[in-house]
């Protein structure tokens, strides 16, 4: 086989991990290419630089792992996700919205808001919070909303500054109050603008107690560990799992009883990791062609 039939055939089979297509193409794909009209971000851009990373592999583990903290974020995913029967369905969900928000068109970006939100309508509940009160949550609340947005962005930001090469256009204030626009027509106006404001946000949360740790935490968190997978897609997990817990202040991994990875070995490990998967799956980035040949059809 030769050294492209191998890219072709490893981006393939990554490709469908990451969509849940069995071809590997990302359903989204049209909805990248389409439009007239530039998106929130261009190649220049923080968030774009970040997302087209294959750090956000680890990014993504461990924003799951920090909203599973949420009493209201958990009761969510336990009560009307999926996750244990279709992982990469909800996987492939999430990895749409962020996909669409970072390369789509604006229209693409208000229609696929629209969508999300009409989900979010969907899902509302109660839990039994750590005193014993019963408490009512919604998806749509913002409050919850900021919380999601506020695991996604630090995770996304920590991986990248961790095991990316690649400097962040403007630097991690930069991102974070760029990518804040992300969120604006789910309806979050008050999403943090630096990197202060956003550890200051998430400080308040674990001081004042609302991230606990319950038993449905617990189980989440090891479904997360070992989700089923093939015997190859295991093994890298593995590594992207170990990479993403490092990352986490010593509070959250306590609280979410995770191993304790040598730190000193799991760093230089997942560097060389992401670059060899980076190397076997090839330059080929379908969203981020389909986009940047968008921009050059619509440039002046």
């Amino acid at each position: 086989m030769s050294g492209n039939a191998f890219q072709r055939f490893v981006g393939t089979r990554f490709r469908r991990i990451i969509t849940g297509d069995p071809q590997g193409v990302p359903p989204w794909l049209e909805q990248v290419a389409r439009g007239d009209t530039a998106g929130l971000y261009t190649p220049d851009d923080a968030p774009w630089v970040v997302h087209a990373d294959f750090s956000t592999l680890v990014g993504g583990i461990r924003a799951l792992l920090m909203q599973t903290l949420h009493p209201a974020t958990l009761a969510g995913v336990a009560q009307h996700s999926r996750y244990e029967t279709d992982a990469i369905g909800r996987l492939a969900g999430t990895t749409r919205w962020l996909t669409i928000s970072t390369f789509a068109s604006e229209a693409e970006v208000l229609r696929e808001a629209g969508r999300v939100n009409a989900m979010h309508g969907r899902v509302n509940g109660s839990y039994v919070a750590s005193n014993g009160q019963k408490i009512e949550y919604s998806a749509t609340d913002p409050a919850l909303l900021l919380w999601v947005h506020m695991a996604f962005t630090k995770s996304f930001l920590v991986a990248h500054q961790t095991y990316s090469s690649r400097p962040i256009p403007g630097g991690a204030d930069n991102y974070v109050r760029q990518w804040a626009a992300s969120v604006e027509p789910l309806g979050l106006m008050n999403a943090p603008r630096s990197v202060a404001e956003l550890d200051a946000a998430i400080d308040e949360l674990r001081l004042n107690g609302t991230l606990t740790v319950s038993e449905t935490t617990l189980r989440v968190v090891t479904f997360l560990k070992r989700p089923p997978l093939s015997f190859t897609a295991r093994i890298a997990y593995a590594f992207l799992f170990a990479a993403a817990v490092v990352t986490l202040p010593e509070s959250f991994r306590s609280m979410l009883k995770l191993p304790r990875y040598p730190r000193s070995l799991v760093v230089p490990v997942g560097r060389g990791f992401l670059r060899l998967l980076r190397t076997a799956v090839g330059p080929e980035s379908p969203i981020e062609d389909a986009a940047l040949s968008r921009l050059r059809r619509i440039a002046p």
